[in-house]
């Protein structure tokens, strides 16, 4: 248990790290790929993502969907991309090569999908070398370039939300 909130320590000292050396520098490009980080434990509609993608304009093979589960059984039994905190170790040192590959992309979009305030949630997040980062409300303000304000139940809202603001941006494709 002692370890285990040491190791969570260390990897909260390197996110902070990540976010004071962070800027924002967000291109004028249009969102042509998404990354996805959500939790399982609040949302688990993979498919509403991946339909939600398709009226954004972003081909299906362009949307790439990561979530984090506190069950590390579940890792295993499922076809989606899921990580637990067996995939993190100390100093945000990432064991597992898929997770490694979905933070080596440069995504023109990642939603950071999720509302609870979670040690492995924020170092994906803030390891991604997305152009530009999307989260909803609840977070570090650092973490994100654009903060949706909602809650991760309101998956209606926050596709209102963020088609009206993207729009507004000029960041969707015609």
């Amino acid at each position: 248990m002692i370890l285990k909130s040491l190791r969570e320590k260390s990897n909260q000292k390197h996110i902070n790290k990540l976010l004071n050396l962070r800027t924002s520098t967000v291109s004028n490009a249009k969102i042509d790929t998404i990354g996805v980080v959500l939790n399982i434990g609040e949302f688990n509609d993979f498919e509403a993502l991946r339909e939600f993608a398709k009226t954004l304009k972003v081909h299906p093979n362009k949307i790439k969907i990561i979530a984090f589960t506190e069950d590390e059984k579940e890792v295993e039994a499922s076809r989606e991309l899921l990580f637990s905190k067996k995939e993190i170790g100390w100093n945000a040192k990432i064991k597992s090569p898929e997770l490694q590959d979905f933070l080596n992309k440069e995504f023109d979009a990642l939603l950071g999908f999720y509302n609870e305030d979670n040690v492995e949630l924020n170092l994906i997040t803030a390891l991604s070398k997305a152009n530009f980062k999307i989260g909803i409300s609840g977070h570090d303000e650092r973490m994100f370039d654009f903060i949706i304000e909602t809650q991760s139940n309101n998956f209606n809202v926050f596709k209102d939300e963020f088609i009206k603001y993207l729009n507004i941006l000029n960041k969707l494709k015609e």
